[in-house]
């Protein structure tokens, strides 16, 4: 966002550690203004929107935090944006429909809330609405394909905040189809569902499926859809450290007695995991994030892929940031753009994909992601 001043005139970046928002503050060529905030409860939140003045709120923080900001820009009519959808910290699990209950509040308020806007979710839902505006005129299936291809060089290590990562990938694995979602074991387990899948320039990669927040709003808005599955690459390293720190309890997030005090183990864990932000200087390899759809166009069935690839010696090269940091990073600041100039505009609640992807498309590409689209064999 301080590379468009622009657009973005006057920043504050607040968090817990102030300290962290200093040293992005002595990077940025643009001035930006930096605060403590614990984003937990809602009345910090509204302290710091009444103290600076914002048009938008954008949430970068934990999932955690997402219905006490919600809670803050309801109370001060002001504009919200986020990455990723509500979690309740004491289950590993997450849906939408604690914030999707903000509709009703945020249209009486004349405000909006645009949900999932980093890349998937956020760029993959906007590809399925490109794709559903341009490309077909029935969606038949969506397979949303996420491959970090790259290499960090730690035995072990998650590319975003951890405990985050692996509450995610150690799920139960849900896909819909036919009308109703269907649940398949997770990554870990034999018997989780996965393929080979040749991604563009980085070749064929094994890929599981797992569950995404954005099958859960595609299914209500892509219309004619009968299948959708998000699927993604893990190396046979990644899959044999965690299965040994599950094994041992070390993902459990449950408390257990330690010397007379309460620890949930994946959080110690995440202690002494390295911090995503230090793999980024020695990163190198690909992404490829995309969705390849099959559908009917004037009565003809066709499948294309729609992709980004992305760089992460580049991307620390302009951010210093890794690949995987990058792109949620630029799909966030598109939305909003869009949002500070009043082209994604509406009072209420909104997943990516209900929105004009247009305009999207063209800004993502100008600022660092361009997409590509193929025609592409049909995913069985």
């Amino acid at each position: 966002c301080a590379q468009v001043p622009e657009v973005f005139s006057d920043i504050m970046l607040a968090s817990r550690r102030i300290d962290k928002c200093k040293e992005i503050q002595e990077m940025c060529k643009h001035p930006i203004q930096v605060a403590q905030v614990d984003a937990n409860k809602a009345s910090n939140v509204v302290t710091l929107i009444k103290n600076f003045e914002p048009e938008l709120v954008i949430n970068v923080a934990l999932p955690y935090q997402d219905l006490p900001i919600m809670d803050a820009c309801l109370e001060t009519g002001v504009n919200y944006l986020d990455t990723a959808n509500y979690e309740v910290p004491e289950v590993a699990h997450f849906e939408y429909s604690w914030q999707w209950a903000y509709q009703q509040r945020y249209q009486e308020a004349g405000i909006m809330a645009v949900l999932g806007c980093g890349f998937d979710p956020g760029a993959s839902n906007v590809y399925c609405a490109f794709a559903q505006k341009h490309y077909f005129d029935t969606i038949h299936s969506i397979d949303i394909v996420d491959c970090n291809a790259g290499s960090h060089g730690h035995p072990f290590a998650t590319n975003f905040n951890p405990e985050i990562n692996i509450r995610e990938v150690t799920q139960i694995v849900r896909h819909w189809a036919d009308g109703k979602w269907i649940e398949t074991p997770p990554i870990l387990d034999p018997k989780t569902v996965h393929m080979s899948f040749n991604f563009p320039e980085v070749g064929p990669k094994e890929s599981y499926m797992l569950f995404h927040e954005e099958l859960e709003s595609l299914v209500l808005n892509i219309k004619g859809l009968k299948r959708i599955r998000f699927w993604m690459t893990f190396s046979e390293n990644y899959l044999n450290h965690l299965r040994v720190l599950q094994n041992v309890g070390m993902t459990r997030i449950d408390p257990v007695k330690y010397e007379g005090h309460d620890v949930i183990p994946l959080k110690f864990l995440k202690s002494v995991l390295p911090d995503p932000a230090s793999l980024a200087p020695n990163y190198t390899g690909k992404t490829v994030i995309g969705c390849v759809f099959t559908g009917l166009k004037d009565g003809k069935e066709k499948t294309n892929f729609i992709y980004n690839v992305c760089d992460h010696a580049e991307c620390y090269k302009e951010v210093k940031a890794q690949a995987v940091s990058y792109t949620t990073g630029v799909g966030t600041m598109t939305g909003a753009i869009l949002m500070m100039k009043k082209i994604w505009k509406g009072a209420g609640v909104f997943n990516m994909e209900q929105l004009d992807p247009d305009p999207y498309m063209v800004i993502i590409g100008k600022y660092g992601l361009p997409w590509t689209t193929v025609d592409w064999k049909k995913m069985l």
